[in-house]
């Protein structure tokens, strides 16, 4: 199991809002000329890295680029870990070709002297900002047609990346699903942690280390000894659902405060200082790898599938969850989802 911490940071787990920066892209020196980090609008951010909008002035008909570059701000001792996750990715990054995963554009270095990655970008916001935002305009689950699609499309990624490249990509979540417009397309990005598969559908190396994202790791990727296999990624996969559909992350919503009244900005602060003092650390430790609570009743008969999909794919045990191929081939012939838990009924 996974050893406790002193206290959970929430934006820990989330892509930050857009920070204002004004875009500039050289025109001057070689092919490829990235500039320097304040010189690039910020449009997100993970574990020891930012990612920078590039714009590809000067260039005819030139798309703007999405940078991944590693944050300066990072301990020196983990800089080196960093930077070879980045190098990692741009090499698996290389080798993927798919709509539904974000593409490979270049691995350089940048004017600051920075080694930068470069993927295709059009406009794309990560799911997790659409979340949020959903839930900021006091909305409720997306719509249950809009669910499915992300379902079917980041399904499809996985069903590439698990039997045609043999990698798992070891830490879905709603931070790298990216959506263009009103879901009209729909691409996993991030591929920094992901992990050889061998014919089994087993993780390859057993001195490999899966990283993942602690809310949404399955249980095997919890306990010590725990065999890893494609059906991690169907775990995070049947959670990310569960974000589209509570606006939340998963078991950490005891962090969450429901209050139908409006709060003046003091009583917020008040709440927010509250939180780690009110945040019970042992029961989220023993939810983590379980299936978190989920009110299918409020969500209505359209969310069905959704929800049986969701039961599916969170099992704790990764024999009975179904594989990518599965639910890619359930979600396009709109067959019935096979061994649906009793519970789920609407």
């Amino acid at each position: 199991m996974a050893s406790p911490a002193t206290f959970i940071d929430e934006d820990a787990f989330k892509t930050p809002k857009n920070a204002r920066v004004k875009s500039f892209a050289s025109s001057v020196g070689s092919p490829i000329t990235i500039p320097a980090s304040p010189f690039m609008k910020k449009l997100g951010c993970g574990t020891g890295v930012n990612v920078y909008l590039m714009n590809r002035m000067g260039k005819l008909n030139a798309s703007p680029w999405a940078v991944k570059k590693i944050n300066t701000k990072c301990a020196t001792k983990q800089m080196a870990v960093y930077q070879k996750r980045l190098n990692e990715e741009a090499e698996v990054l290389k080798g993927i070709n798919h709509p539904n995963i974000v593409g490979f554009r270049a691995f350089t270095v940048a004017k600051d002297g920075s080694k930068c990655l470069a993927m295709e970008y059009g406009g794309e916001q990560s799911l997790n900002d659409l979340i949020e935002k959903r839930k900021e305009d006091g909305l409720k689950a997306f719509p249950a047609a809009n669910i499915e699609k992300v379902a079917l499309h980041v399904a499809r990624g996985l069903q590439y990346l698990h039997n045609e490249k043999k990698l798992l990509h070891g830490d879905i979540k709603s931070c790298n699903v990216v959506i263009k417009g009103d879901f009209e397309t729909v691409k996993i990005c991030d591929v920094g942690v992901s992990l050889q598969l061998n014919e089994n559908m087993r993780v390859s190396d057993p001195k490999a280390e899966y990283i993942g994202t602690e809310p949404w790791k399955p249980k095997e990727a919890l306990d010590e000894g725990g065999e890893i296999t494609d059906k991690a990624d169907i775990f995070a996969y049947g959670l990310t659902l569960w974000e589209m559909m509570t606006l939340a992350m998963p078991h950490l919503e005891m962090l969450e405060h429901d209050d139908d009244d409006d709060d003046d900005d003091e009583e917020e602060e008040v709440e927010e200082d509250s939180m780690e003092e009110s945040f019970d650390e042992e029961a989220y430790y023993e939810r983590l790898g379980t299936r978190p609570v989920l009110d299918f009743e409020a969500l209505g008969s359209s969310y069905r599938r959704t929800v049986e999909l969701f039961y599916l794919c969170t099992n704790e045990d990764p024999k009975i969850r179904p594989s990518a191929a599965q639910i890619v081939q359930a979600l396009e012939s709109n067959a019935p989802l096979d061994k649906t838990p009793s519970e789920v009924a609407l």
